[in-house]
C-alpha cells in the first residue's frame, strides 16, 4: 500500500493518461510503485457497452515515469515501454493542468470531475512553481 500524508516535494514532471488512447489493459497499474493509477469504467448504454481507462491520482503520482517505461540496465540501451498504446505521457508539472483539461474520455467527463482533475493539477503547479 502506497504511503498516505502530505507531499515532502513536488516532483517536476506527472504523468498524465490520454484517455482517449487508453484502452484500460492495466499494464500502467501494475508496475506502478506508488498505487496512484486506478481503471476508470463507464457504462455507455445498451449499444456503446462500456467505457473504460486508466486515470492518474496527481496527488499521489510522484514523477518516477515507471508507467512509461521500465528502466533498462546501462548496458542495454532499449528501454521496456509499458503502455502498448501510447497513452500515457511525462507532462512538466506546471502545464499539467492545460493537458489534464483535454485527456479525453466520455462525453462531460472532465467537467464532470473538473475540480478533483483540473483543480488538482493546478493546486499542484503552484506549488510548484513556489518552490
Amino acid at each position: 500500500m502506497a504511503k498516505q500524508g502530505p507531499r515532502k516535494k513536488v516532483p517536476k514532471e506527472l504523468a498524465v493518461i490520454n484517455a482517449d488512447n487508453c484502452t484500460g489493459c492495466q499494464s500502467c497499474i501494475e508496475v506502478c510503485p506508488v498505487d496512484c493509477i486506478e481503471l476508470k469504467s463507464i457504462n455507455m448504454g445498451v449499444v456503446k457497452g462500456t467505457q473504460q481507462w486508466c486515470e492518474i491520482d496527481l496527488e499521489r503520482c510522484v514523477g518516477c515515469e515507471v508507467c512509461v517505461h521500465i528502466p533498462g540496465k546501462k548496458s542495454n540501451p532499449y528501454d521496456l515501454l509499458v503502455c502498448p498504446w501510447d497513452a500515457i505521457e511525462m507532462v512538466p508539472t506546471e502545464m499539467v493542468a492545460q493537458v489534464v483539461a483535454q485527456i479525453g474520455g466520455p462525453p462531460g467527463y472532465i467537467e464532470e470531475h473538473w475540480d478533483r482533475l483540473v483543480g488538482t493539477a493546478q493546486q499542484l503547479a503552484e506549488l510548484r512553481a513556489g518552490a
